[in-house]
């Protein structure tokens, strides 16, 4: 592989070649436009250096320019060629949303158990479970949330998902993640989208955890400000995608390709790496972020404001302001509200919300709620802060103060209603059925004689 590198630009205009091929990526027609010394003069009907051109295209060819998703890579061999795709067990990755009966129940779960490398290596596909999840792929309507947990990298095997986008949110350990656009070194504290189609492989360095979201039918795109104006959130330029960085090997055994397609697992076998990617440009790549870049807006008067306010990414429904899903993180801030109970609000919601923890302790449940653990609350399920939460807060002197330092709390909300698997609810073992327990203790502070106080 080449160096790695990185370029900004979010859904915009990129490109890239890697240098080992200077001018690899074609300029367009041009009249006489010279050609590197590999291709056969005066053929504009080859791509330098013998390249084939493919493109990937994620949305229809007739949709409208700003939405219009697609890239065109230069590579040694094409990704068609490969032996047939034969089905393989799907392991615990499931669209199955009827396996166990509904449960509106608050869910949570500790956290999720990473295998020791001791006992059996695990690398990022055979280590993907399915937790809950509403819709359906074929339809192109739906969403998927899963955690991945994992101790060894993929070798000679890469993973493709033609159902829908990826948004890998990694809790412990360091993920290098190879694509067909380039390499992208993901950490704790960063987020990284492969979108639907995108082939990559997942190395990693020792016990790894993480949550990914999953959704069908739309890509991730940044949330409109609205009044908050041009600045603030996540911001265009933060977003990184990777430079070119191509791989010609051959793999006599056979490297495998998995593809996730209508919800099942299937694998082919090609003779060559499909990281042989020499140049691209496009607006459909993968890219990452870093989530200490987030420009928080916050309450500076009073009220605790929606926590729409938070959103990363959202992937949008048809309906104006409903989300397919949403991805919301709970970052480092100042508190400063006056005349209020700061922490987030009791509350019963049109949408489901699933949490989960990167680091640190969430403010509103300091003790059950791990990292590497999550939660669920379902459509109209009430919840809120836990016991001990509410009496301090209420009993806490109004002063600015730093909120969530040390911490990274996100949300996956979503419009479905979701259904947990029997993997989530039994097989995983990590069920805290004590969770009801952390608001069994809150208790009546009416006051029918309540007067109240002269200003």
């Amino acid at each position: 592989f080449a160096g790695q590198g990185y370029m900004s630009g979010f859904g915009n205009e990129c490109s890239s070649e890697d240098p080992r091929c200077p001018g690899s990526l074609p300029e367009g027609q041009k009249k006489n436009q010279h050609y590197s010394s590999c291709v056969p003069q005066n053929n504009p009907q080859v791509c330098p250096y013998g390249l084939y051109a493919e493109q990937l295209s994620g949305s229809a060819f007739t949709c409208p320019r700003p939405a219009n998703k697609r890239s065109w890579l230069y590579r040694i061999l094409p990704s068609v060629k490969h032996k047939p795709f034969t089905q393989i067990p799907c392991g615990d990755l499931t669209e199955n949303w009827d396996d166990v009966e509904p449960d509106p129940n608050q869910i949570r779960w500790l956290p999720f158990t990473i295998p020791k490398t001791t006992d059996t290596k695990v690398d990022f596909v055979a280590g993907l479970h399915t937790i809950c999840g509403a819709g359906d792929s074929k339809s192109r309507n739906g969403i998927s949330i899963h955690v991945f947990t994992c101790n060894s990298s993929m070798v000679d095997r890469c993973f493709n998902n033609s159902d829908g986008d990826f948004l890998i949110v990694p809790q412990q350990g360091e993920l290098l993640i190879t694509t067909e656009f380039g390499k992208m070194m993901v950490e704790p504290n960063e987020i990284c989208v492969i979108q639907q189609g995108m082939r990559f492989s997942v190395d990693v360095f020792g016990e790894t955890r993480g949550y990914l979201l999953e959704v069908y039918g739309a890509h991730f795109e940044l949330p409109d400000l609205g009044p908050i104006g041009a600045n603030g959130l996540a911001n265009p330029r933060d977003f990184l995608c990777p430079v070119a960085c191509y791989e010609e090997r051959t793999v006599p055994t056979g490297y495998t390709v998995i593809n996730k397609y209508q919800g099942k697992l299937f694998s082919c076998r090609q003779d060559f790496s499909p990281f042989n990617v020499v140049a691209w440009h496009g607006n459909y790549t993968p890219y990452k972020y870093n989530l200490k870049n987030f420009m928080v807006i916050n309450c500076v008067a009073f009220d605790h404001a929606d926590p729409s306010i938070f959103t990363v990414l959202t992937a949008k429904s048809t309906r104006p302001g409903v989300a397919i899903a949403d991805f919301v993180i709970f970052p480092p801030r100042w508190g400063v509200a006056d005349h209020t109970f700061r922490p987030p609000y009791y509350h019963r919601n049109c949408m489901s919300e699933f949490m989960g923890l990167i680091k640190g302790h969430y403010e509103a449940k300091e003790e059950g709620f791990q990292p590497g653990g999550a939660s669920l609350h379902s459509v109209m399920t009430p919840h809120g802060p836990d016991v001990d939460c509410f009496e301090k807060n209420t009993s806490a002197e109004l002063k600015p103060e730093r909120v969530a330092e040390g911490t990274m709390a996100f949300m996956f909300e979503s419009s479905f209603s979701m259904a947990v698997t029997k993997w989530g609810l039994e097989t995983c073992q990590k069920l805290d059925k004590s969770y009801y327990q952390c608001w069994e203790p809150l208790r009546s502070h009416f006051n029918p004689n309540w007067k109240p106080s002269k200003q």
